[in-house]
């Protein structure tokens, strides 16, 4: 059988609780019931205290949690529609993640999917008047919201920072403590960007590496995301170029950070959809 990932576990440990603060709740009532009978001050002191923490166990509870064969029927449907509505209008390139400066509002996250494979990425000024029509396309390409930009939100929010603000060399630790501790949708995060080739400037080797090879590689284990991947995988070829929400949410959170388009070069998920290995690719300013 295979392994519960960490979201039904808590989930487990959640009804465990529950049950454990009905049985708590019951032994105080017996108590204060027993107290009454002999008039027992003591007896009625016991049995009010385990009367509250049954209480507390039983109907206080920090978080709600959605169970994962929800969350992977929603996020299917999220992308098979999204697939679906660009291949109607005819757009079948390979989706950009934007960087901020290519935004109006910086904060925001955005994806252009041109035309065909091979177009030319729209310079700042062009992305920001498209962003501003109404349709938000052209014939040459779209400006669309990916399926991960709430997601990226929620990890900024939590993390009560903008990715504008943070480095690569920063960027694995602070993904790891949302994705492991924060939101508990993952088990491990890796980043990767090969062998370190000196230093930039401001002296951040991990940075100055991923630019110079324009590749950044991770592997996500025990992910919440993992069923729909390999549900709609090399059904929709727009859809693989978006991602799945996490690695759409962390294609925006390198586009921040970074400072630079990037693309979603591969994304593989194992046969028991316990690791996903990503690759990323950093763009040149003219590149698509």
């Amino acid at each position: 059988m295979e392994n519960r990932t960490k979201s039904a576990t808590k989930t487990r440990t959640r009804s465990s609780a529950k049950a454990a603060g009905i049985i708590v709740l019951a032994l105080g009532s017996i108590g204060l019931a027993v107290s009454i009978l002999y008039v027992s001050t003591i007896l009625a002191l016991i049995g009010l205290g385990l009367v509250f923490w049954g209480v507390t166990l039983t109907y206080i509870q920090t978080e709600e949690y959605v169970r994962e064969s929800v969350l992977d029927a929603t996020e299917t449907s999220l992308l098979k529609t999204l697939s679906q509505t660009l291949q109607e209008l005819d757009y079948r390139g390979r989706a950009v993640y934007l960087p901020p400066k290519y935004l109006n509002d910086p904060e925001t996250t955005k994806a252009y999917v041109p035309k065909y494979d091979g177009g030319r990425l729209p310079s700042p000024d062009q992305v920001q008047k498209l962003e501003a029509q109404a349709s938000a396309r052209t014939s040459q390409g779209i400006l669309i919201t990916p399926p991960g930009a709430e997601l990226t939100a929620l990890f900024e929010s939590k993390l009560e920072t903008s990715f504008t603000r943070i480095d690569l060399d920063h960027l694995e630790q602070n993904l790891l403590k949302v994705l492991t501790e924060d939101l508990e949708i993952a088990s491990n995060l890796e980043i990767q960007t090969g062998p370190t080739q000196g230093s930039n400037p401001e002296g951040n080797p991990m940075t100055q590496t991923a630019v110079e090879n324009n590749r950044i590689h991770m592997k996500i284990t025990s992910s919440v995301y993992k069923n729909s991947r390999r549900e709609i995988g090399g059904i929709m070829k727009t859809s693989s170029t978006l991602g799945s929400p996490l690695t759409s949410a962390i294609a925006c959170a390198l586009a921040k950070a970074t400072g630079r388009p990037i693309v979603i070069e591969n994304e593989e998920t194992s046969e028991d959809g316990k690791t996903i290995d990503l690759e990323y690719r950093i763009l040149e300013e003219e590149q698509i």
